[in-house]
């Protein structure tokens, strides 16, 4: 079992960045592919970017390739998602998750945080 918890979530204006964490307990994730989905109001969740437990692999949405970075720790445990020059249509709310595989497919993933609110105000 592995309880996720994200954090880092604001209000930022156009252009500006910031980083979110996903804090892992129960186990590492030193045997999980990770990945960071996002669910604007009205809208589906949405894949935002993955990253496999061999090798470091990572996988990105085009919308987001460029700008946005995912990481983990050296302890495989905390989860990061580096969001650079951020748009108004990168507000929803984020969550990171656990799962098998990289995948695109949101239920791929066993595992989901919460999720933390981004807002980029124009």
């Amino acid at each position: 079992q592995v309880q996720l918890v994200e954090s880092g979530g604001g209000l930022v204006q156009a252009g500006g960045s910031l980083r979110l964490s996903c804090a892992g307990s129960g186990r590492t994730f030193s045997r999980y592919a990770m990945g960071w989905f996002r669910q604007a109001p009205g809208k589906e969740r949405e894949f935002v970017a993955a990253i496999g437990w061999i090798g470091g692999t990572t996988s990105y949405a085009a919308s987001v390739k460029g700008r946005f970075t995912i990481s983990i720790d050296n302890a495989k445990t905390t989860l990061y998602l580096r969001m650079n020059s951020l748009r108004p249509e990168d507000t929803a709310v984020y969550y990171c998750a656990a799962g098998n595989i990289i995948s695109y497919n949101d239920y791929a993933y066993d595992y989901w945080g919460q999720g933390t609110q981004v807002t980029v105000s124009s």
